[in-house]
């Protein structure tokens, strides 16, 4: 007899991607195949610098460190400063994670929160932040404004900008509004900034830029993802940086736990920090993606709101996400239904650019026959 356990899959809503599986298989179809724009992972080549770092440390047998090794944290610092005015960030207070899923589904939980602490997540926000939530046993509140948790202390607050799936980019007066709340009520800020280097329109800072936070990195933390402007989704590589004191917490709490990145995982990430050429010519692949969609989105008869950031073109026909979903799938198109990403996106659908340019081109072709 199995003993009587509580299973942690029962605090979890349902997997929200086995929700689309009937409308993937009517998009997949599809007489020239299925374009499938709904979970925006990456399909242009790693590129070749990359592949030769991950190569050269092939035959080292030893554990790596989970701290990382010092080039790779020194060249996260100098990425962060070089691409997006980042500065301050010592080497230490640089942590690389396995993939940033892993760590946003695990920060609650690696920062000691519990039942009676509350996490301030998006209103429209990543699934990943209310699960890290829930598997702690803490509190979600869903809230765009300050003034909305009432009396209740938020113990730590999600800020993505740009946002996925909106592609919302959050101003510096925003941004300095929500640190200063946050340090008034001793919260810690958790800012996920994977889209950061994925600009298109105005422009996105990170919560760790002096503009915002004077250059005091106390109680922040920014996340930084390598699988959007590198293309290493599969490498699961990541890092976090921020407060030294919060990132020696999480590190301390990873050796215990041996959440190590893997040495040639390492090397590929410092290489890849180190070279801005292949991201500037990824960036040009979707910023041409991106005007093809969102034009034949728009001439089919879409609204495309915020969307001035990042991977996705956040699109409503005004009617529910779900028939929008199937209006798509009936051209053999698939993408993300708004109400993944909360209770009060239901009009929206997610579109993503990562797919190849004979992909996007096929897809744009399909709208402007409808």
């Amino acid at each position: 007899m199995r003993p009587r356990r509580g299973r942690v899959s029962s605090l979890l809503p349902d997997f929200p991607w086995d929700t689309i599986a009937a409308v993937k298989a009517r998009a997949a179809a599809h007489p020239d195949g299925l374009v499938d724009l709904s979970v925006g992972t990456p399909v242009d080549p790693v590129a070749p610098l990359i592949r030769v770092a991950l190569n050269s440390v092939a035959e080292l047998p030893g554990y790596p460190t989970t701290h990382g090794t010092l080039e790779l944290r020194a060249a996260a610092v100098e990425a962060m400063k070089r691409r997006f005015g980042i500065t301050g960030v010592d080497q230490s207070a640089v942590l690389p994670v396995i993939g940033t899923k892993e760590l946003i589904a695990g920060l609650p939980r690696l920062l000691g929160l519990g039942a009676g602490d509350l996490v301030v997540i998006p209103e429209v926000a990543y699934p990943t932040y209310e699960v890290g939530a829930l598997l702690a046993g803490a509190q979600v509140l869903r809230a765009d404004g300050l003034t909305q948790s009432g009396p209740q202390t938020p113990a730590l607050i999600y800020v993505n900008s740009p946002s996925n799936p909106t592609g919302r980019v959050l101003p510096v007066d925003h941004l300095r509004k929500v640190v200063a709340f946050a340090r008034e009520r001793g919260a810690i800020v958790a800012s996920d900034e994977c889209y950061l280097g994925l600009t298109w329109e105005g422009r996105a800072v990170s919560i760790l830029d002096p503009e915002v936070c004077d250059g005091d990195h106390t109680n922040l933390l920014a996340i930084h993802s390598l699988s959007k402007t590198s293309n290493l989704a599969s490498y699961r590589a990541g890092f976090v940086a921020g407060d030294p004191e919060l990132v020696a917490e999480l590190l301390e709490v990873r050796k215990h736990s041996g959440m190590m990145l893997p040495l040639p995982i390492q090397a590929a990430m410092t290489a890849a920090l180190s070279d801005d050429a292949h991201e500037a010519q990824q960036r040009e692949l979707y910023q041409s993606r991106r005007e093809i969609l969102r034009n034949a989105l728009r001439d089919a008869g879409f609204r495309i709101d915020h969307s001035e950031a990042g991977l996705y073109l956040w699109s409503t026909r005004g009617e529910n996400c779900r028939t929008t979903l199937a209006w798509l799938a009936e051209r053999g198109i698939l993408a993300a239904p708004g109400d993944f990403y909360g209770p009060n996106s239901h009009e929206h659908v997610r579109i993503a650019l990562t797919a190849t340019d004979e992909r996007i081109a096929t897809a744009a072709r399909r709208l402007s026959a409808s």
